[in-house]
């Protein structure tokens, strides 16, 4: 079976199209573009939901032609068209969806509405092919830090752990927040980190007791350790050495979702690792899993920055992976879903 799969990502604040082709292996990637709203967010500290709508809203048509340019196809050679359902913001999935639903009418094609979070750990197929069954996912980003057992990404995914109040993503946007540093906060404190002593500060590291559950995730007390130490710096009159902060925090960030990652994959006997999501991109949280997972024995997979963030590339790559195994088209009644958990790949 050979087939091509638009797909479209609205979920936050990026409007992403990708085009991949799919036969009896992994997806190919043929083109994809990406239109950004988060310069318009950056003033508020983080994203503003209605802004964000109108930005999809405002860029989705022209997207689609960069996609389809950059693929150098025709939409008379799409076989079916993916998007994303949920979770995300409410109003943002409603405009994606939408446009696929017009495309899907127009072409005479198939629609499907597929699960983000499985977009993402979809992408990695894109790179480096056809998941091991079973793959232990890492999911992070600015929202979600899921351990994900999958065993079929088009319809078997199992979470294994989550966050119990920020994730890791949150934590970085907040922390800059705190530091003045700007919007988004994953990238800049990435950059300053790399200036500075990680050893310089030992914040703490959220349930990682002999009591706490072994896979779940908490950053809003490293949040608040990051914020009580600036504070006593202020009031001491001391300067604030950033980039100390930065690499000390993001040592603590990087440290807690390797460490849980591998004795994960251990506990469950799995022996391929996946990291991804926007926080797969940063460059100490690759460093440490390649350094744990070597010496633990198991195989890493990363997919390149590009695809860690969110991008319409994973969506028609999990598009792809649905259509292959012979999933039901979404009905006419699909429509966005904030809470869509992640155990819901697909939505007929």
């Amino acid at each position: 079976m050979t087939a091509i799969v638009l797909g479209i990502e609205s979920s936050c604040d990026e409007t992403g199209v990708g085009l991949v082709r799919i036969t009896d292996g992994a997806p190919e990637l043929l083109g994809q573009s990406l239109a950004s709203s988060q310069d318009q967010h950056a003033r508020f500290g983080g994203v503003v939901p209605e802004i964000a709508s109108r930005a999809h809203l405002e860029a989705m048509t022209a997207t689609v032609r960069a996609a389809f340019a950059d693929a150098g196809v025709d939409p008379r050679d799409v076989d079916a068209v993916a998007v994303t359902c949920g979770p995300g913001l409410a109003g943002a999935l409603l405009v994606g969806v939408a446009a696929a639903k017009a495309y899907a009418a127009a072409w005479g094609v198939p629609l499907f509405g597929v699960n983000h979070l499985a977009g993402h750990v979809a992408a990695d197929t894109l790179e480096h092919g056809l998941l091991p069954k079973p793959t232990l996912a890492l999911l992070v980003s600015g929202g979600h830090t899921q351990l994900l057992r999958v065993d079929d990404l088009a319809g078997a995914i199992i979470e294994v752990g989550t966050t119990v109040d920020d994730a890791a993503g949150e934590a970085y946007d907040k922390v800059a927040r705190l530091l003045g540093l700007g919007y988004p906060g994953g990238p800049i404190i990435d950059r300053l980190a790399a200036r500075g002593d990680p050893a310089a500060v030992r914040f703490p590291r959220g349930l990682t007791g002999p009591r706490d559950a072994p896979y779940d995730f908490s950053f809003s007390g490293l949040k608040t350790a990051v914020a009580r130490h600036v504070e006593t710096l202020e009031r001491a009159g001391a300067p604030i050495p950033v980039a100390d902060v930065c690499a000390s925090f993001q040592e603590a960030v990087a440290d807690v979702l390797t460490a849980k990652t591998v004795r994960a994959a251990a506990d469950l006997g799995i022996g391929t690792v996946v990291i991804a999501g926007g926080v797969a991109a940063n460059g100490r949280v690759r460093v440490l899993a390649e350094e744990r997972c070597a010496a633990a024995g198991l195989t890493l997979r990363v997919p390149r920055p590009g695809l860690c963030t969110d991008n319409g590339a994973m969506i028609a790559a999990m598009g792809a992976h649905v259509v292959v195994a012979g999933r039901a088209p979404s009905g006419e009644f699909l429509t966005g879903n904030p809470g869509l958990p992640v155990s819901v790949v697909h939505v007929p």
